[in-house]
């Protein structure tokens, strides 16, 4: 039996094969897929939509200190605790520093591995497109990030 990620990756095989390889929408191809009986629409459990809503809600809120540095408040990290994973929350002002130590070495480690991802993805499109000019990708980001706080500071003036 297909993992519910193998369906859904079904589905859209299937709904990109039939529009004709063009970039589609993900509810499009998930309405189609409904509609042909591949996948069922689930029944949504209230708490499950809470919290999306609420994690969403925490990831935007931010703040300003008295330098006019803009800042997250909340901070998730993930942890398993009895064979289950948990994500749990805490604001940057009152949480222990453990928590702030692993919520930030955990993000650092999504952006490294979304720059490995990144590299892998821009390698093969390259090698498969050979005829075409390379498509070239840094990944130092220094002079990203000291323009980008440029931006942000002169924004908050």
């Amino acid at each position: 039996m297909a993992t519910y990620n193998e369906q859904l990756q079904k589905v859209w095989h299937e709904y990109e094969k039939e529009l004709g390889y063009i970039p589609a929408s993900l509810r499009d191809a998930l309405k189609w897929g409904v509609e042909k009986g591949m996948i069922e629409t689930p029944t949504p459990d209230p708490y499950d939509k809470l919290v999306e809503d609420m994690s969403r809600a925490l990831r935007e809120e931010y703040k300003t200190d008295r330098l006019g540095r803009r800042y997250r408040v909340n901070h998730a990290v993930r942890a398993t605790k009895n064979g289950v994973q948990l994500t749990m929350w805490a604001s940057m002002g009152n949480a222990p520093r453990l928590h702030m130590q692993k919520a930030f070495i955990q993000r650092r480690e999504q952006i490294v591995g979304d720059c490995v991802q990144l590299a892998t993805d821009v390698e093969v499109y390259n090698d498969i497109n050979k005829e075409q000019e390379p498509i070239p990708m840094l990944f130092d980001f220094r002079d990203d990030v000291a323009e980008r706080k440029t931006w942000d500071n002169s924004e908050a003036a």
